[in-house]
């Protein structure tokens, strides 16, 4: 494999590899190897450089503000560096690295033991099973998936899994034992509810709990005090993660995806569409297992906890539905197979000693922690500490996914990728929500935009911005029950606005005979909307309101830093031109990722 091959998308996620690798209509030549281009080629050479060389100046001890971050740096394994592991939400699973790594080799590893213990050393092979024989797979996966889960959970959270199993049973009865008019209702009540009352109560800790039902004390001086010691000696065995409702987010994902999907199934139970029709059931479509591939008999509580519990999945995801994973439990796939993971996995470990090098070059998350002084910056270098602290933030989603996703894929199940694209290739507002976090973006398609109706369809313009608003505010709050992230979430609904009404304004049928002239329009316009994606996500997860409203001031506030923000312009119009044609050429490899 070539290394251009190695960070192609088909290589990332087969999902989007071309069934017949013909151009896609329509699809011009190739542009790389014209002068345009070559200009271009010179930016590329020269910028990226000279940025990595702004940071890298301002995370010098020389800096003067150097003094303000040192103490939160710590040692670092490259020599002669230190390294910036101040972000609590990333350095939480770098710390831990080595011993997942065990879990992600030992986990796969029993279950071939487990499976090769209890078929009887048979060894057909799991894709060609058919009928009696992938039910029988599917029920040793779900057995071994139920025990490794129940260990697994409890290592995590100790003795908080007792809670995380009450609302997984609840959540059950909801579905199942309420009447079917009822349970899209409850559901959506229930899961919603969940997330302010894990947020608030900070996980039903046993001390408030004892402090409410036990009887106060009286002391010799006469008060009274609450009498919580009980509970907290129980809090005491909290697990390795005893804080279980910050990563329980995602758990509740899956509680109202497997819900909806039981639903669903209601309306099919008189018939097998599979059979219905004719469908082979190991060589299903994606959208034929994420919607037909459990049977009705499948939804039973042990396949329920195994689902919502599966190992490599629980802690982030990477989303897969209940049907998809019965039904690659059931039929493997292809994709799993050792080809496809290993120049993924050699992918991963690229991405990760990319964070390392940047963590240990570029302190840019401690700058930004430590309350600085903006004025002691130029204006370059406040808008590449913003940059490279959205790059940060970009990998330090990423790694983890990736992680959680190659331990999926050697266990046998392929869930969807949820980077399909690096931060800096993004031009679309609309585009870079399909591809960032994509498999919850595909679950509140599915879950929340089609039910709501969608935007298609006759539906108004009007009720499609209420629709995406109503997605946003849910995005929002189920990231975090905060005031900052409602403010991303709306400013994303409005910074889609202008795209919208840009490619009604200037339709591409209109502009066939000047296919160049409509690329530089579109370039103008890419380069607004990357303004306005770094805007919104450095609200949401940097600096906040205020904090973006100084970076600002900092830049366009003197001549120079106008200059400036002119050059970033034509900048970013260089890099739009770039993501143009790389999606060209992706194009001419039949690949329409729409992202």
């Amino acid at each position: 494999m070539r290394l251009l091959d190695l960070y192609k998308v088909e290589t990332l996620d087969s999902r989007f590899a071309s069934k017949t690798g013909e151009p896609l209509p329509n699809t011009p030549p190739s542009r790389w190897n014209t002068p345009e281009y070559y200009l271009y080629y010179a930016f590329f050479l020269t910028i990226p450089f000279l940025m990595f060389k702004s940071v890298y100046d301002v995370s010098r001890p020389e800096h003067p503000g150097y003094s303000k971050f040192e103490g939160l740096l710590e040692d670092g394994w490259i020599p002669g560096r230190k390294v910036d592991n101040s972000d609590a939400q990333y350095s939480g699973f770098r710390d831990n690295v080595p011993y997942m790594a065990i879990v992600l080799i030992l986990h796969p590893l029993l279950r071939r033991l487990y499976e090769r213990w209890t078929s009887g050393g048979i060894t057909q092979e799991p894709e060609k099973a058919n009928g009696a024989a992938a039910d029988a797979r599917l029920q040793r996966r779900i057995t071994y998936d139920l025990n490794f889960a129940a260990i697994f959970i409890t290592a995590l959270h100790g003795v908080s899994a007792l809670k995380v199993f009450t609302i997984l049973w609840l959540n059950y009865q909801i579905a199942t034992a309420l009447p079917k008019q009822y349970v899209a209702v409850a559901t959506w009540t229930f899961n919603i509810a969940l997330l302010f009352a894990n947020e608030l109560s900070g996980g039903y800790r046993f001390a408030n709990i004892a402090a409410l039902i036990l009887p106060p004390q009286t002391s010799e001086a006469g008060s009274t005090t609450s009498n919580p010691g009980v509970g907290e000696w129980i809090d005491s065995f909290g697990g390795l993660v005893p804080r279980w409702e910050v990563l329980f987010n995602i758990t509740v994902l899956r509680l109202i995806a497997f819900n909806m999907d039981y639903l669903w199934s209601l309306d099919r139970r008189a018939s097998n569409p599979i059979e219905k029709k004719n469908l082979d059931p190991t060589a299903l479509s994606e959208r034929d297992r994420v919607s037909l591939g459990a049977h009705p008999t499948d939804y039973t509580f042990p396949n329920y906890l195994a689902y919502i519990l599966y190992s490599p999945l629980y802690l982030t995801g990477p989303i897969i539905n209940f049907n998809d994973y019965i039904s690659q439990s059931r039929h493997p796939l292809p994709t799993t197979s050792l080809s496809r993971t290993y120049p993924y996995a050699l992918r991963f470990l690229l991405c990760l000693l990319t964070m390392e090098f940047v963590l240990h070059h570029l302190y840019a998350v401690a700058i930004s922690k430590s309350s600085p002084d903006w004025t002691t910056y130029t204006p370059f270098q406040l808008s590449m500490l913003g940059y490279f602290n959205l790059h940060i933030i970009w990998l330090k989603l990423l790694i983890p996914w990736r992680f959680f996703r190659l331990w999926s894929l050697i266990d046998g199940i392929d869930p969807p990728e949820n980077m399909v694209r690096c931060m800096s290739d993004n031009y679309s507002v609309l585009a870079f929500w399909r591809g960032w976090h994509r498999s919850f973006n595909r679950w509140i398609v599915r879950y929340i935009f089609v039910p709501l109706g969608g935007s298609q369809g006759g539906v108004s313009k009007v009720r499609a911005a209420v629709n995406y608003a109503a997605v946003f505010t849910f995005v929002a709050l189920w990231h975090d029950i905060n005031l900052r992230l409602l403010i991303w979430g709306w400013l994303v609904v409005i910074f889609v606005l202008p795209e919208v009404l840009a490619r009604m304004a200037f339709p591409a049928k209109k502009w066939r005979d000047r296919p160049n002239q409509y690329r530089w329009l579109a370039g103008a316009g890419a380069v607004c909307n990357i303004l306005m994606l770094m805007a919104a996500n450095l609200v949401g997860f940097v600096v906040g309101l205020d904090g973006l409203k100084g970076l600002v001031d900092g830049i366009v506030g003197s001549l120079g830093g106008r200059v400036f923000l002119l050059a970033a312009c034509v900048t970013l119009f260089v890099g739009a031109q770039v993501m143009f044609e790389w999606r060209e050429g992706e194009r001419r490899r039949g690949v329409d990722m729409k992202c």
